[in-house]
This record gives structure tokens, C-alpha cells and sequence, in this order.
């Protein structure tokens, strides 16, 4: 009779899993996530991988990562250090490690540490363990040897079975936390539908691991559960920030009684919104996925001018392609939603890594006056929120509008309420009335709001010409007067000041705090958690996080001046701050910049943050 080992339940707890880009890490992660969000469990993820298409298999560049922090209550961030460190081979080990706790548990397929790979990994000894200092806990098994013999009958070939190792990861991850192994099947089922053997094969090796830790204890003497302690009623799931910003396009489309248009071409990190868009042709989606990235957002222009929702999708290098078309939409005045996920730059820079280096391009990187909405997501679940309000935004007030998300957005996932549209609000475009039908020229605005009307091409009666040439505010017709361009571009201008955007909300020490925290975007989780760390060691500290760029909040100077002390900390070299400067007469802040393509450490953060209230 094996011996029962002791459970701690524990409130929080970070796994890394770890190897090379073919080992499947992100797909075990992913799952972890999903069965951990399916019981309720907080959830924030972190994939970090390698740009190389396919790096050579054991080498130190080719490593792939995937970190998820779960909780028993709401997760803001995917931790900075982890609890569970998976290594499935030595280079992952040697380049891993430093993201490990020094009370971590290391897992390790003892395999994958043969010389030739301790070579690779530029090892010295026959001994990493030793030779790394390493002291904490370390399940070392020959995961690859029982793969092989778990699926000897199965009839696959070698390089099939290999590609199971993860999944033996996942149940010796799975028993160390007490995780219940069917929703993991259900999740491969659905998975490989149309390949039921390589989803039983599987199962099968899950359940392997899982036994593994069980039959042996696997060198530990307890295992862990992780209760949640707050259930809210409805149904979840794990949601990346890309498959988030497509789900929110989809129900604005829905909402709005338009079909949507994606025009895209395919770029890291923002590939999976085309991915995702291109499955929902019952929905009424259409997707092209063009020649390069300034067609896809020409045809986009040319949706919109046709009454679609239109939308394209890119990251920085992108948007430099995409910045003529979108001045199109500017001076033509029409809907369209540009979704920026933000990646290391310049140039290809750090395609698969994260940054908010592309705010001062998305508010101006465009000749001439041409003022454009921008709304930056905080969360990978907060991305639907803010995929619907982009949209809103445009086909309201008949503007393209920025949507900015980063790569640690996009790829990471949170628990997502699936949500009720019928609490979203309305959205009404602006359309040509009865009464405009035969004297209708194409800058008549409402009085109100500034906004154009929109005639959808082919209604009797309202036929009329758009370009990018400057117009007549009155009649539609190519204009080079001096004193008409300047009222368009402030009419343009005007337009968007109008735009109405919710205050912005003050967090923490709301009345009473000595150091105001500034950010936008995806470091909310981040900054979040700094300030209620420095909060519960008794320092007053609050957070302002901003998610309309442009306009900004009415209230934003009145927030700003209130505190003795502001920090605008971003990850990028100080373009939030100096925008705010620009914005607010006399606001001179302190600044936290990082630029190394990874998120945010919330103790280097809180260091920092003190070293400011200690001034």
C-alpha cells in the first residue's frame, strides 16, 4: 500500500515549465491554465519564447517558456519568481534556473542530461545540479525512457512519442497539486478531434506521470491544493489577450448589426487575431489575409467605406507600413479599428517580446494634423472590454482609433467570465436621415459631438466622393483653400476632444497617499501589486492606471496635482511621461523605464517606488 504524502493548501504558487521550442511547453502550460481557471482559480500567464523559427534542439537560444501563477483568489501578474520549476533538458536548466526561488522544486528529465546535452549547454561537469549550487528539492526521472514505454504498444514511431514528453510533465505537475485529470482530457479530445489516437496517447501519458509522482512520492513528501475562496457564478475560461481582442471585435459587430472585416497580414505577435477571426464565418467575419501590411489595412478602408465594421491587426513594423491608410481613414473620416500589439523595436527588434514603445507612433506617427483615439487594453481578459470600446468608438464617432496591447497581453491568459452582451452598450452609428436624401454632402456633422454622418455607398439619394485630397466642410468637393483646411483639421481635432472616455480611477490610498503610481496598459497587474505590497508594509501609495490615451480622462491634471509625489513608470524610455507633460502645464513627475522586452518584477518595482518616498 503506497503511503498517503501531507497536502498543504496554499493561497498562490508560480510554475514555470521549461525546454525546447518542440517540447510543447506552451501547450502544457496552456492546459495547466485551463484546468486551474475551470475550478475558479485565479490565473496569470507568461509565455516567454524564443524568436528562432527552430533553434538546434538542446541549445541555449532555443529554450521556450511558459509561467503561469495561479490563486486562490484574483492573480494580477505571472510572479516573478516561481515555485515549480519543469527543466526538460539541461540548457533549459541553465537558462531557467534564475527565475527559480530558492525554494523552489526543480522537475528534470534526467534523459535529456546526457553528456552531449551537459555539452550544449556549455556544462563544465557530469554533475549541473552540483555545479549550479542548486539545494532545493529536485525530482530528477527518466521522463523520455517512460514515455517510450508507456506508448510501446501504441503503434506510433519515435518522433510521435517524443513529442508526449510534456504531456508526462503535466501529470507529474498535475499530482503535485492535487489537479483533477479530466478536464485535461476533455481539453486534448477536443483538441485533436480529428486525430482521437494522438489524443488517447495523450491522455495515456498524463495519467503515466501523474501515477509516477503518486507511486513514488517523486522525492517530495507532500503535495499541494490551491482552494478558491470567492466563487461568482457563471461560466469561465482561459483566455489569451489575442483570442480576448477577437471575441470583443465579434460581439461590437454583433452589437452594432454590422459584419466585421479583419484586413491583416501576418506579424508577431498579433497573428492569432487573424487565427481566431478566420473560424467564425458563421458569425458573419470576414478575413483576408493580404499580400503585405499596407494592403491589409487599404482593404480595411475600403470595408468601412462599404459599411462594414472594418479592423486590421499588426504590431509596430506594421503600423509604419500601415500609417498612409490610416491617415486615409483620418481625412476621409471613417470607422476602423488598428490593433497594435506591441513587440520589442526597433525595427524586427525583439519580435517575440514586449514593450509600450509604440505610444508616441500611435498618437502621432502620421503627417499632418491627424488626430486618432487610442485605448490601451491593461489585461489579457480586459482586452474583450477593450476590443468593444474601440469599436464603439469608431463607429460612433466616425474615426479610426488605436488599440494597443503588448505581447505579454496577447500571449498571456487570465480566467475569463464569459460575459452577457445584453449589458454592453448600445452602439449607434451615425447614419444619414430621411430627411438629408438628395442635399446630402458627405462633411455635414451633427452640431453636437462634431461627428460626419455616414451614407452607406449604393443608397439612392446620397451619392457622394471621399479621398484623401482635402475637402469643402460644405460641399464635399476637393478644397485647397487656406482657410477651409484649417477649420477641417480642427474640426478632425475637435471631434476627438469630444469623445467622451470614463474618469480616471484612483486606487489604494485614495485621499491620503504619499506617492501617486502613473502607468498604462498591460503593467496594471504590475503596478497593482506594488502598491498593495508597499500598502500592507504601511506605506500610502496609490495608482492611477490609464486605458484612454487619447482623449485623456477630463479629470486627468485634477488627479495628477493632487499628490505630493507621482512615479509614471512604462516600458519604454519616457514617452507616457513626457505625453502627460505636454498635456497637464506643470506637471514635472519622477520616472520608472524599463526597456528588456519582459514584464515588469514587482520587487524591483517596490525598491524603486521607495527609494522615491524615502527622497
Amino acid at each position: 500500500m503506497v503511503e498517503q504524502t501531507k497536502v498543504t493548501t496554499l493561497d498562490k504558487v508560480v510554475i514555470r515549465f521549461s525546454g525546447d521550442s518542440g517540447d510543447g511547453m506552451q501547450s502544457a502550460g496552456n492546459i495547466f491554465s485551463t484546468i486551474s481557471a475551470t475550478v475558479g482559480n485565479g490565473i496569470s500567464t507568461f509565455p516567454d519564447y524564443p524568436a528562432d523559427i527552430r533553434a538546434p534542439q538542446g541549445s541555449l537560444t532555443g529554450v521556450s517558456g511558459f509561467q503561469v501563477h495561479i490563486g486562490s483568489g484574483k492573480v494580477f501578474t505571472p510572479g516573478d519568481k516561481c515555485d515549480v520549476l519543469v527543466a526538460m533538458n539541461a540548457a533549459a536548466l541553465k537558462t531557467q534556473y534564475k527565475f527559480a526561488k530558492s525554494t523552489a522544486c526543480i522537475i528534470i528529465d534526467t534523459d535529456c542530461f546526457q553528456k552531449a546535452d551537459l555539452e550544449k549547454a556549455a556544462f563544465k561537469t557530469d554533475n549541473p545540479i552540483e555545479e549550479m549550487g542548486i539545494k532545493q528539492d529536485v525530482i530528477a526521472a527518466p521522463i523520455t525512457q517512460m514515455v517510450k514505454a508507456c506508448l510501446a504498444d501504441s503503434g506510433m514511431d519515435n518522433k510521435s512519442m517524443l513529442k508526449c514528453r510534456n504531456m508526462f510533465a503535466l501529470g507529474l505537475v498535475c499530482w503535485l497539486f492535487n489537479r483533477d485529470l479530466a478536464i485535461a482530457e476533455n481539453f486534448l479530445r477536443e483538441k485533436f478531434a480529428k486525430k482521437p489516437a494522438i489524443a488517447e496517447a495523450n491522455i495515456k501519458v498524463i495519467h503515466a506521470g501523474y501515477d509516477y509522482g503518486h507511486n513514488t512520492h517523486a522525492s517530495v513528501d507532500h503535495t499541494y491544493k490551491i482552494e478558491t475562496k470567492v466563487k461568482v457564478p457563471g461560466k469561465y475560461m482561459d483566455i489569451s489577450g489575442n483570442k480576448a481582442t477577437a471575441y470583443g471585435l465579434i460581439a461590437a459587430a454583433e452589437k452594432a448589426g454590422l459584419r466585421l472585416f479583419l484586413g491583416s497580414y501576418p506579424i508577431t505577435p498579433a497573428t492569432d487575431i487573424l487565427h481566431e477571426l478566420s473560424k467564425h464565418k458563421s458569425l458573419g467575419v470576414t478575413t483576408v489575409q493580404c499580400e503585405d501590411e499596407i494592403s491589409g489595412c487599404a482593404t480595411a478602408v475600403g470595408a468601412s467605406f462599404a459599411g462594414a465594421l472594418a479592423v486590421t491587426s499588426t504590431s509596430g513594423p506594421g503600423v509604419c507600413l500601415k500609417s498612409e491608410a490610416m491617415n486615409l481613414a483620418v481625412i476621409t473620416e471613417l470607422p476602423l479599428v488598428v490593433v497594435n500589439v506591441q513587440r520589442g523595436g526597433p525595427s524586427t527588434g525583439l519580435p517575440t517580446k514586449s514593450e509600450q514603445t509604440d505610444l508616441l507612433q500611435a498618437l502621432f506617427g502620421r503627417n499632418g494634423e491627424s488626430p486618432m483615439p487610442v485605448i490601451a487594453a491593461t489585461s489579457p481578459t480586459h482586452c474583450f472590454d477593450a476590443a468593444y470600446e474601440a469599436c464603439k468608438m469608431a463607429l460612433e464617432h466616425m474615426t479610426p482609433v488605436v488599440l494597443l496591447t503588448d505581447a505579454f497581453v496577447a500571449n498571456g491568459s487570465g480566467a475569463w467570465k464569459l460575459p452577457d452582451l445584453a449589458e454592453y452598450p448600445a452602439i449607434n452609428p451615425p447614419y444619414v436621415t430621411p430627411e438629408m436624401k438628395g442635399n446630402y454632402t458627405p462633411y455635414q456633422r451633427n452640431p453636437e459631438t462634431g461627428v460626419r454622418y455616414w451614407a452607406i455607398p449604393g443608397q439612392e439619394g446620397y451619392m457622394h466622393i471621399l479621398g484623401g485630397l482635402e475637402k469643402d466642410s460644405n460641399t464635399g468637393a476637393i478644397s485647397t483653400d487656406p482657410d477651409n483646411h484649417d477649420l477641417m483639421c480642427r474640426l478632425r481635432a475637435e471631434k476627438v476632444d469630444k469623445i467622451p472616455v470614463a474618469d480616471l480611477k484612483v486606487e489604494g490610498c485614495v485621499d491620503d497617499a504619499d506617492l501617486l503610481l502613473v502607468g498604462f496598459g498591460g503593467t496594471y497587474g504590475h503596478l497593482y501589486s506594488a502598491m498593495e505590497e508597499m500598502n500592507q508594509a504601511g506605506k500610502k501609495v496609490a495608482l492611477a492606471h490609464f486605458v484612454n490615451l487619447n482623449p485623456l480622462p477630463k479629470n486627468t491634471a485634477e488627479v495628477l496635482k493632487k499628490y505630493k509625489k507621482v512615479v509614471v513608470a512604462e516600458q519604454n524610455l519616457g514617452q507616457f511621461a513626457g505625453y502627460l507633460r505636454m498635456k497637464v502645464d506643470g506637471f514635472v513627475p519622477y520616472q520608472y523605464n524599463e526597456v528588456k522586452g519582459q514584464p515588469f518584477v514587482v520587487s524591483d518595482l517596490v525598491t524603486a517606488f521607495t527609494e522615491i518616498l524615502n527622497k
